[in-house]
């Protein structure tokens, strides 16, 4: 006869506080949080007091401070930090250095010189970053990584993200050069190449060729009505669509197109994969926007035939959800340091190499000249 069996050990949920209650820490994370057992939200963290005291009333969160730097030792396990894009990379390297695990939304840096920062910062503070990468935990994503591993040695991967329209917060902190760091490449860019670089395989990316354009980033009837922000009614100075040629030390290659705005009826996203041995092919819509196809589409081709493979169904956003059920083990496990730094340091260096290689340059001859006179 069996005995009586021990019982389970009780499951300890991570204490977590949110830094920045923008758009990305007010609808994405804090009510996640909020509802995920794993967690349980003990501080909210923005300089601005109504957004702060609306997400403790909202949420039952007991503690709300201006500054990370006003947090108390101890006070969270964890701190999700939802900043504007130029600050990201600095309050997660103060919180790091301080010993405080951060989970940083993305963009994780916007040099590859903050890059090495939070490298350093982990490394010297002895606390782990985790970074956001909601595409990787798509249901339809994970399918079509699966299936591309069935296709031999991956040669090309097609990446695009285009909205009809989608200029987020037109005026405001997103289309602001020197807030933002950049527009569509640094925004949707980064999600395309977090998908795209793992599936060209661990050779360094050896040539980076680019363009990028701004014809539809201060037209009022582009902007991203869905996000429910009006923006300051003021002119953007970065790229809305932005175009990209990637090719390894190993000969492998990607095409990338990230696109705020365009002339396209709906937003949709698109991956496919070119190997040895075939191709897989996923139709989706990345992100929030209603205006998306409804149903995600993954086909295969070899030989002449393509068949449509099986997805499961999910609710938009499942990705966040599935990220936050990842990250109690991650917070845990020794060998996640390191690892988000070093995959951020690939991904600014591509993105930098764009921008690099899209800004204008006097023509050939016009330097020549120069040189003669």
């Amino acid at each position: 006869m069996t005995g009586p069996q021990p019982a389970a050990a009780p499951v300890r949920t991570v204490r977590v506080a949110v830094a920045g209650l923008g758009w990305a820490g007010r609808q994405i994370w804090l009510p996640r949080l909020a509802a995920h057992p794993r967690f349980t939200v003990t501080a909210v963290v923005d300089p601005d007091a109504a957004a702060r005291e609306r997400a403790r009333a909202d949420h039952g969160v007991p503690d709300a401070y201006a500054d990370v730097a006003d947090l108390p030792a101890g006070a969270a396990d964890l701190v999700v930090v939802a900043v504007p894009n130029h600050l990201h990379a600095a309050v997660a390297a103060r919180l790091l250095r301080r010993g405080v695990p951060v989970f940083l939304e993305k963009p994780v840096c916007l040099t590859s010189a903050e890059a090495d920062d939070l490298a350093d910062a982990e490394r010297s503070g002895g606390a782990v970053l985790l970074a956001g990468s909601a595409a990787r935990y798509r249901a339809d994503v994970r399918a079509l990584v699966d299936a591309a591993a069935g296709l031999g040695p991956v040669r090309h991967v097609d990446v695009a993200w285009v909205r009809a329209r989608g200029v987020p917060d037109a005026g405001g902190w997103f289309t602001r050069r020197d807030l933002s760091g950049g527009g569509a490449l640094v925004d949707l860019g980064w999600h395309l190449l977090d998908t795209v670089l793992p599936l060209l395989g661990p050779a360094p990316v050896a040539h980076v060729v680019g363009s990028v354009s701004d014809d539809f980033v201060n037209d009022d009837a582009a902007r991203a009505a869905w996000r429910g922000t009006a923006g300051t009614g003021g002119r953007g100075d970065v790229e809305d669509t932005a175009r990209a040629f990637l090719l390894t030390a190993d000969g492998a290659s990607a095409a990338l197109h990230a696109c705020w705005a365009s002339h396209e009826a709906r937003d949709r996203t698109t991956v496919s994969v070119h190997g040895t041995a075939g191709s897989v092919t996923l139709r989706c819509t990345f992100g929030f926007s209603p205006n998306r196809d409804a149903t995600p589409e993954l086909t295969r081709t070899r030989d002449g035939e393509t068949v449509r493979l099986p997805l499961p169904a999910e609710p938009i956003g499942a990705e966040y959800d599935r990220q936050l059920d990842a990250l109690p083990d991650l917070l845990a496990d020794p060998a996640s340091r390191g690892v988000a730094a070093a995959d951020a340091r690939r991904t600014i260096d591509a993105i930098e190499r764009v921008y690099r290689c899209a800004r204008p340059t006097p023509p050939v001859h016009a330097l020549a000249g120069a040189r003669d006179r």
